[in-house]
């Protein structure tokens, strides 16, 4: 008689994610600095040249109200919208504050796009706010020339953000405080204040209402 197989022990568990909404309110103004459809398509039109491309080339004048609008992520449906993925880093950054591992928490947390960007596809959360002043700043490029970046600028805004998160890893509350500490340490867009480059302009703060 041939003997019975083993029993197999399943030891992992099966994803258990669920959702929470919040709505976030500017503290501070938020910047945008989307990479302009214009500006793509000149890069791309140099590197597809190759070796024709010449230095000395003429160059258009600058449109400054062009480089203004193409700073802006609008949806497909015509809404102006907050890249998703800034929400999401901006928790994940969070994470070195309070000693939770970011390596887990880029697989346990995720924000649900509203709609996606019309040029790029980029996940997008609709932005709640009047429409943008136009700023111009002093900066420096890479090599270390002076110029002017044209941006769109939001002093009021907010925003209804739904996270999908990994229920085995964060409760509910630490969901909540880990997107309110993302509001108040990290932040979001130009200026922000953990910046990569720089301590930012204090810009995109946001809280959480209650």
């Amino acid at each position: 008689m041939p003997s019975a197989k083993p029993a197999t022990v399943v030891s992992i568990s099966p994803p258990n994610f669920e959702t929470a909404t919040f709505t976030l309110t500017g503290d501070t103004p938020y910047m945008q600095a989307r990479f302009g459809a214009k500006a793509m398509q000149a890069m791309r039109a140099k590197q597809a040249a190759g070796s024709v491309a010449r230095k000395g080339a003429k160059k258009e004048p600058r449109d400054f109200d062009r480089d203004f609008r193409e700073a802006q992520h609008i949806s497909t449906d015509g809404w102006v919208g907050i890249p998703a993925p800034a929400l999401r880093n901006a928790c994940i950054d969070a994470c070195r504050m309070v000693g939770f591992q970011m390596t887990r928490a880029k697989m346990s947390i995720f924000v649900m796009p509203d709609g996606f960007d019309a040029v790029d596809g980029t996940p997008l959360v609709r932005l709640n706010a009047d429409d943008p002043e136009q700023t111009e700043i002093n900066t420096r490029n890479a090599t270390g020339v002076a110029d002017i970046r044209v941006r769109p600028m939001w002093r009021q805004w907010s925003a209804r953000v739904t996270l999908r998160y990994d229920a085995d890893q964060f409760t509910i509350a630490d969901v909540t405080n880990l997107l309110a500490r993302a509001g108040q340490q990290v932040g979001i867009g130009e200026g922000r204040p953990f910046s990569k480059s720089s301590a930012g302009l204090d810009f995109g703060r946001f809280s959480l209402e209650e």
